[in-house]
């Protein structure tokens, strides 16, 4: 056979075969769909494979085929509306949405924050007012927000009008945090006059805001009658006589107030008489912090008569007012309304003798108390009934704090014991009371049972080797296992050897992060044959962070030791 006849062989087969090419091949043959550059025939060809896929539909009949218009009648539709640009190459309109929140993302971003759709959290970042004036212009692509905290930002004083006059496009914002801001009066007012368009706002922090004082009543007029606020912090601001009758004006529109924090307002707490009356109406209340304000006998008493309209109360913090002992007498009777207080903080409060007496009494009375600090206060160590003895009633307890309460041997024993039954305590911090020196070995059974145990302090407490051989047979039983701190600092009365007792048995901590041997501030010492124990023990504890060895004074060989030691294991030292 020639050469031609071979040629018009081949090409009488490849027409036989395009006859033969059904519509799948028209349809997934993307080489063949290529060859076809006529759309309108392209149109007719999908609407035919549409219609050959249609003849398989499990809902059609044979009826419905019969009643079928033959295919050469069939119209050619294009699917395609008229109104959509078919062209894969159209550029299309960028969403002004999208265009916003890269706004918002970039301007986050200079400060190292992460752009959030219900939350402006750029506290401590040096914010200039030029800062606020940006943000105020970002504020409405943020509808969602229902959290600002710009706190610890004292260079934007002055400019928080900027903000407030925006609050309307973040009308759902519940958190507005403005701590140590430096605001000035025309911020309080501008604030103050914003609050109708924040009608959901639950927390207010304005905490060391000092010019709030005599001011609050730029805030306190606007506030609305049935407010929605939840937590009110005014530490540190200053308050002054007038401002007592400005926050009764304030907590009488609050009724679902649940926090207030008035700590640090040295002059305020004589003051309780003008707002403890509305007070009365915040039922439920749930954390009151009067720390550091003031605080004295009669205000004590007359913020006593309050106890019982707070059945919820939680948080009691009366700290640190040293002209109320003496007032705490009958005061403490009115604790047995808080049927759930889990923490009451009373340290530095020069409670008296019978202010003892009577919380003796009431103590086991508090079944739910978790935390519980009377640190300095030195009749507590004095006094023969032996508080310490009662904690065994307040099975929840968690944390005693009795630094510095002058305790005598028997006292200390008594906390020993009642310590026996508080199998959930966490803290336990005995600092600066000297009798413990040479009598930790009544605390060795407790130290056997509070297997909960994460922070033991004993700074400050004249041990000595004997104690510290106390806790090392304690660490080789196995116990303290869940112990992170350890603070033995202050304690010059350890010699090399009570040292070398503990550091030899220290590596069964596994979990401890922090270690205070640090020495008193006046003092210098060489370490002793205990150092080699010391470095032996930080290769045992993986989760070890820091350790404080103020004053020990090294030589440069020892020095290179430690510093390649916690180099490898990432351990901070504390130094001079």
């Amino acid at each position: 056979m020639s050469r031609e006849d071979r040629g018009k062989q081949e090409s009488e087969k490849v027409k036989e075969g395009e006859q033969k090419r059904s519509a799948f091949d028209l349809f997934f043959n993307p080489l063949q769909r290529k060859k076809n550059d006529n759309p309108e025939k392209t149109k007719n060809n999908i609407f035919q494979v549409n219609r050959f896929f249609r003849g398989f539909d499990r809902k059609s009949s044979k009826t419905d085929k019969e009643n079928e218009p033959p295919e050469e009648s069939a119209p050619s539709v294009d699917p395609t509306p008229d109104n959509v640009n078919v062209n894969p190459d159209a550029e299309t309109e960028p969403d002004p949405k999208l265009s916003d929140w890269w706004k918002v993302e970039q301007f986050m971003q200079k400060f190292g924050k992460k752009a959030e759709s219900t939350s402006i959290n750029i506290n401590n970042c040096d914010l200039t007012q030029t800062d606020m004036k940006e943000l105020s212009l970002l504020v409405s692509f943020l509808p969602d927000a229902e959290e600002i905290d710009l706190s610890w930002n004292d260079l934007i004083g002055g400019s928080i009008h900027l903000l407030t006059s925006q609050f309307q496009h973040v009308c759902n914002l519940k958190i507005l945090s403005l701590s140590n801001c430096s605001l000035t009066e025309k911020d309080f007012t501008a604030l103050g006059e914003s609050f109708n368009l924040i009608p959901h706002l639950e927390s207010l922090d304005l905490s060391w805001n000092s010019n709030l004082g005599c001011s609050l009543f730029r805030i306190s007029q606007h506030v609305p009658g049935q407010s929605s606020i939840r937590t009110l912090n005014l530490t540190e601001c200053n308050l002054k006589l007038a401002d007592g009758d400005s926050l009764a004006q304030a907590v009488s529109k609050m009724p679902k107030l649940e926090v207030l924090d008035l700590s640090a307002n040295s002059e305020f707490g004589v003051y309780v008489y003008k707002f403890i009356d509305d007070l009365k109406r915040c039922s439920y209340l749930r954390e009151l912090k009067l720390h550091g304000t003031g605080l004295q006998q009669d205000s004590i008493q007359c913020l006593s008569s309050a106890f019982q309209y707070w059945p919820y109360l939680r948080k009691l913090d009366l700290s640190c007012n040293k002209k109320a002992g003496g007032g705490f007498q009958e005061a403490t009777a009115g604790l047995t309304s808080f049927k759930h207080l889990d923490l009451l903080d009373i340290h530095q409060c020069c409670l008296s003798r019978d202010d003892v007496a009577a919380l003796t009494q009431v103590i086991p009375l508090l079944s739910d108390l978790k935390v519980l600090n009377i640190s300095s206060n030195k009749m507590i160590g004095q006094s023969p009934e032996h508080l310490f003895s009662r904690l065994r009633f307040l099975p929840k307890l968690r944390s005693v704090i009795a630094s510095n309460c002058a305790l005598t041997k028997e006292s200390f024993a008594a906390l020993a014991e009642a310590s026996r039954y508080l199998l959930d305590l966490e803290i336990l911090d005995l600092s600066w009371n000297k009798c413990v020196g040479g009598n930790l070995q009544l605390m060795s059974g407790s130290l056997k049972y509070t297997t909960a145990l994460h922070s033991l302090i004993l700074s400050s407490c004249n041990l000595v080797t004997h104690d510290l051989a106390v806790l090392a047979s304690t660490l080789q039983d196995g116990h303290l296992q869940r112990l992170l701190q350890l603070d033995l600092a202050y304690n010059d009365t350890i010699p090399d050897e009570g040292w070398g007792l503990l550091f030899e048995s220290i590596g069964a901590l596994k979990n401890i992060t922090e270690l205070d041997i640090s020495l008193r501030p006046a003092s210098r010492r060489n370490c002793g044959p205990w150092f080699i124990h010391f470095l032996s023990s930080l290769l045992k504890l993986p989760k070890l962070k820091e350790v404080g060895m103020q004053r020990w004074v090294l030589s440069p060989a020892e020095q290179q030791q430690l510093d390649r030691v916690c180099k490898d294991n990432l351990i901070h030292v504390i130094f001079d």
